[in-house]
């Protein structure tokens, strides 16, 4: 009975004063276990208004999010769960006393292979998740403040909480509140329900008007799953409920291919900006200290727009040869958005407001060299000008699990990295890469790490947690093989999004929409592989040339 209600609980139903009927409380149910915070930055929190028979469910997700396999409230020693409890913790442990046990390194301090052996585990606790994200970096950071890692006394734990005071972790905050008013004025859904209303007479069209509502949303909300799964997610699945798709039904592919347009197209969203995903910025950090070059919001731009717009312009496409639906004239789609935009009657003062905020935000971001405020300082002052306006509560901040999540997890690992590079760790794994790569030099040596980055996602549930365990390691060993540095920069910053295709599970918003159920696993996966031949050969095919035009190589 105390299950039941906590299940009730977590999702937050209204339909005037009438309850919603039972089984769309267990799809609202459903949808908001579903949502993994992979990103984010991997991971990201947004109440999603989930369609169901014209009633809304509203349901609030935390950056570490609940995927299947994760553990349950309670988990614990001395739960009934004991068994999973210590089998999820068993590899982390496993890997920590293997590196520990296997030496200190030549030109790697004591202190530094103790940060190695922790940040490890750390990862693979991210994978097998024994905790979540947040308490999983906590335990992490006692266990180095412990062993004397950090040092002694004050100073110690003055390092240890370096990494929350990096503007990249507030800029990753800031994009986690903004995301969150965005969603909760109605804005996001608006714009996207407007162009679908425009754009989709046919199936095909759908799925272009899905891919350019994720276009225009993805410099404006710096968080994918909240864009992918708090603002597109709810209007992909109400067209495909409207189209008549149901995962058991013959209209599934239908369901299937709105779906997967949803959800690759966010990830090319994603790659084409600075702020299209909140780790990105970390990124830019990365680029100035490993390879020393200005990885800013103009210069991503500026070396992802061509191949950005080749590869969404022929993505719906793509998927539609794929996977090709049942329905191909969709008139009802069209219809459907009218209707929606009618419920929602004209713009409110509020979203009229937001809109010219957001859209000043995004010229600041884009002017930074000009003005020299830094992406999370504006992040900031437009969080202060909502508040300001009135146009979220800072109740409903306060309430975001996901943002302050992120800055628990985020800056825990910025402290552990920051101390990795440091102590000689990350140039003593960097020699050892070198040697991987062997005669590879110049520009061959950044494809091939650019490669062996893309195809390692199968081995990680976010995003986020690739770019932090990889990215900053793989610049140092391209920059040492002689790599371009402005290539290595926009190879494995625009593959830090896109990598994101190849699994179900990489990272949140394409967890939300695979759990619909329209697509198998198997053929999810194999879609997934194909796609990311697809971002291969346009990034690589399109984008070299281009990147060799602009001087980067």
């Amino acid at each position: 009975m105390e299950d039941r209600r906590s299940q009730r609980s977590a999702v937050q139903i209204r339909r005037g004063n009438r309850a919603l009927p039972r089984s769309a409380g267990r799809q609202a149910g459903r949808s908001a276990a579903a949502a993994a915070a992979g990103e984010s930055g991997g991971s990201d929190s947004a109440i999603a208004p989930l369609r169901e028979g014209g009633c809304v469910a509203e349901t609030r997700e935390s950056s570490s999010g609940v995927r299947a396999g994760s553990p349950e409230p309670g988990d614990g020693l001395f739960s009934r769960r004991a068994a999973v409890w210590i089998a999820r913790w068993l590899p982390v442990v496993a890997v920590a006393l293997a590196v520990r046990s296997s030496g200190v390194p030549e030109g790697v301090t004591p202190e530094g292979w103790w940060f190695a052996c922790v940040f490890a585990a750390t990862i693979v606790g991210f994978l097998t998740r024994p905790l979540p994200m947040g308490p999983m970096v906590l335990v992490a950071l006692a266990v180095l403040l412990a062993v004397g890692a950090f040092g002694h006394g004050a100073e110690a734990v003055e390092r240890m909480l370096a990494g929350f005071a990096d503007a990249t972790v507030w800029l990753v905050v800031a994009a986690f509140l903004l995301s969150g008013t965005v969603v909760r004025t109605g804005l996001g859904r608006r714009v996207a329900l407007w162009l679908i209303s425009k754009l989709g007479r046919t199936t095909l069209g759908l799925g272009y008007s899905i891919a350019g509502a994720e276009l225009i949303l993805g410099p404006i909300i710096p968080s994918n799953t909240a864009r992918g799964g708090g603002v597109m997610f709810p209007v992909v699945n109400g067209l495909a409920q409207a189209l008549g798709a149901d995962p058991y039904n013959e209209r599934r592919r239908t369901g299937g291919y709105l779906v997967l347009c949803g959800s690759h197209a966010n990830l090319v969203a994603a790659a084409m900006f600075f702020t299209g995903m909140a780790a990105n910025p970390q990124l830019g950090n990365f680029a100035a200290a490993d390879l020393g070059v200005s990885w800013t919001w103009t210069t991503w731009l500026a070396g992802s727009w061509l191949p950005g717009i080749v590869s969404m312009s022929l993505l719906p496409a793509l998927l539609y040869w794929i996977h090709r639906p049942e329905l191909t004239h969709s008139p009802e789609a069209r219809r459907e958005a009218r209707r929606e935009l009618q419920a929602m009657g004209p713009c409110t003062a509020r979203q009229v407001a937001l809109a010219v905020l957001l859209a000043a935000l995004v010229a600041a971001w884009a002017s930074e060299p000009v003005h020299g405020v830094h992406a999370a300082g504006v992040a900031l002052a437009g969080i202060a000008v909502i508040l300001i306006l009135g146009l979220d509560r800072w109740l409903d901040f306060t309430a975001d699990r996901g943002a302050w999540d992120a800055l628990m997890w985020l800056g825990g690992l910025v402290a552990m990295a920051e101390q990795l590079q440091r102590q000689g760790v990350m140039r003593w794994f960097a020699a050892q890469i070198e040697q991987q790569v062997g005669g590879f030099t110049g520009v061959w040596a950044a494809l091939l790490v650019g490669l062996a980055y893309f195809f390692s996602m199968y081995g990680f549930s976010m995003l986020t947690g690739h770019i932090m365990a990889m990215a900053s390691v793989l610049f140092v060993v391209a920059k040492a093989a002689g790599a371009p540095p402005m290539l290595v920069a926009a190879v494995i910053s625009y593959f830090s999004n896109l990598c994101g295709c190849l699994t179900n599970y990489s990272t949140g918003q394409v967890v939300i929409y695979s759990g619909l159920g329209y697509v198998s696993t198997p053929r999810w996966f194999a879609i997934g592989l194909a796609v990311g031949v697809f971002h291969l050969a346009v990034w690589l095919g399109v984008g070299m040339p281009y990147w060799r035009m602009l001087g980067w190589w």
